[in-house]
């Protein structure tokens, strides 16, 4: 009799300890348990630690609350101002609610990686190139809105939205360096004319103190030669002065009137003398005819 009792006992004990065993459940402290008995949801959410659920009625569904990190696959586009390009992209999100991520979407993650291919490849059709290039954190605000719409209702919250790379084709990228060439080389134009103005300033201010002290001139001009002469070079280059220039024109034009003025008063004698001829020959003839008269 003992016996027995002894077998049942050990009996009972293995049914127990191999019941335990089936339904103790350790759960982590970054995951939640959701608990379906015979299909239902059960209306509390295990927590982290050690918990039972009951064996061939109850399935457990760890669901991980920490963020997840997920890459968007490489999706190929045509911008707003029809350049082909192709954009990549990275998503962080957590699960806000383990029920709700559990019974209202198959498999979230499934889930969220589709609509954030599907809303990159809208960003780029609304968007320029240039936005996709310099203005990303309103293109990255832009998709988190469109993401977090639908996954709110799958106890899904995103966290954060990036644009990782943006390729474009060769053609584009020669094009735009040889767009940024020009844009430096128009700068470099303006910088050189700016300075060019700013130097014609001062000179015509030196030259307009010079002006007054004409010794100054003079000896601007030989500090030139001492620094040409400083070189050692074999050719020494003499500035030649503009105002001697000038004096010199000045006195050729001032001697030109003088001598046109010269050959003209020789040309009046042979006029004049032809008059006195005219009048000689003339008088004699007027005076036979009041003679005869």
């Amino acid at each position: 009799m003992v016996e027995e009792l002894v077998a049942v006992g050990l009996t009972l004990g293995s049914v127990g300890a191999v019941y335990a065993m089936a339904a103790a459940r350790v759960i982590k402290q970054y995951e939640r348990g959701v608990v379906l008995r015979l299909g239902k949801l059960q209306s509390s959410v295990r927590g982290p630690g050690f918990t039972m659920i009951v064996p061939l009625v109850d399935r457990l569904h760890r669901v991980n609350m920490q963020i997840v990190t997920m890459p968007v696959p490489a999706q190929d586009g045509i911008t707003r101002d029809n350049v082909t390009v192709r954009v990549d992209a990275v998503i962080y999100f957590k699960v806000m609610d383990a029920a709700e991520a559990v019974v209202e979407v198959e498999d979230y993650r499934f889930a969220v990686s589709q609509m954030a291919q599907t809303s990159l490849r809208s960003i780029i059709g609304k968007s320029n190139l240039d936005d996709l290039l310099s203005n990303r954190e309103k293109l990255n605000q832009g998709l988190e809105l469109m993401i977090d719409s639908p996954a709110i209702g799958w106890g899904v919250q995103i966290d954060r939205v990036e644009i990782k790379d943006v390729s474009l084709p060769e053609t584009m990228k020669r094009s735009m360096a040889r767009q940024a060439e020009a844009d430096r080389e128009r700068r470099a134009r303006v910088i050189n004319a700016d300075a060019e103005l700013q130097a014609s300033k001062k000179l015509a201010e030196a030259a307009h103190e010079m002006s007054e002290e004409p010794a100054a001139l003079q000896l601007r001009l030989l500090q030139t030669v001492v620094a040409v002469a400083a070189e050692k070079n074999s050719t020494l280059v003499l500035p030649f002065p503009v105002e001697l220039l000038r004096f010199l024109e000045r006195a050729q034009q001032g001697a030109q009137p003088q001598s046109r003025g010269n050959h003209a008063e020789p040309g009046k004698l042979p006029d004049s003398g032809a008059g006195d001829a005219e009048a000689g020959e003339l008088g004699p003839a007027a005076g036979s005819r009041s003679g005869q008269d």
